[in-house]
């Protein structure tokens, strides 16, 4: 996967993740607004990291192994975050 494609990948799953989260926070009863604010904000720097991180890899580290290392620390992060998402309420 080139790294556009990779840029973009990382922004849909952010902005899916933001959509939901706004969605959760309006329909599924009335949950702390700091929570919601605090994993909105998460979901930001999330986006900002990733973007940041595909744009300048780490020096002396093959690149399959970077972007393979890359990968996996976002789905862990975004299923961290899908589970706040499911415990808001």
């Amino acid at each position: 996967m080139k790294r556009r494609e990779l840029k973009l990948v990382v922004n849909y799953v952010c902005e899916e993740l933001f959509a939901e989260c706004v969605a959760a926070s309006m329909y599924h009863g009335t949950p702390d607004p700091k929570n919601v604010e605090s994993l909105l904000v998460n979901i930001a720097e999330l986006r900002a990291d990733f973007v940041s991180r595909i744009s300048h890899p780490e020096p002396g580290l093959p690149p399959k192994k970077f972007f393979k290392d890359l990968k996996m620390s976002f789905n862990e992060q975004v299923s961290e975050i899908v589970d706040h998402i499911c415990n808001l309420s």
